[in-house]
């Protein structure tokens, strides 16, 4: 099994705060913070973000190979942490009921919801080559995260 590099997440935390502090377009935002987290985080090989549109999740801005670009709400990990309204934290995307394969490379995964207004907006998902990528570190941090982009967006 591959040896996942420690990721800094209060520095990461400190950059991502930094780099959008002046920013108020949702696009601009999350087109930075994916670029960021792909650069920052070890063994992942999509760093993204979903946003409902027409009660359906749109791909957004990412980093990483083609996507889906429509995800039914419910559907898959990235819907299900919509319709759930919490972290998904997969393993094993094998082993997730309903997985959407979008990358056949991908082994594990973890899909935050993004609140605007007590609203859940979209997703931060990340897939990673190897199982068990994601610990209980990486979701609080990642959340954290997520956090500081619903406070710029509010």
């Amino acid at each position: 099994m591959s040896e996942v590099k420690e990721t800094n997440y209060n520095l990461l935390e400190k950059q991502v705060s930094s780099l959008i502090e002046d920013e108020s377009n949702l696009i601009a935002i999350l087109s930075n913070v994916s670029a960021l987290l792909n650069d920052s985080l070890d063994q992942v090989n999509w760093v993204g973000f979903y946003l409902i549109d027409n009660n359906e999740l749109i791909l957004g801005p990412f980093q990483g190979h083609p996507a889906c670009v429509h995800i039914a709400i419910g559907s898959g990990v990235c819907g299900t942490a919509v319709a759930q309204d919490e972290t998904q934290l997969v393993a094993d995307v094998h082993a997730f009921p309903g997985h959407i394969a979008c990358d056949a490379n991908s082994k594990s995964e973890i899909v935050v919801p993004i609140h605007q207004n007590e609203q859940v907006i979209g997703v931060l998902d990340i897939d990673a080559p190897i199982t068990n990528r994601f610990s209980e570190t990486d979701k609080n941090a990642l959340e954290n995260i997520v956090k500081t982009i619903e406070n710029q967006i509010a």
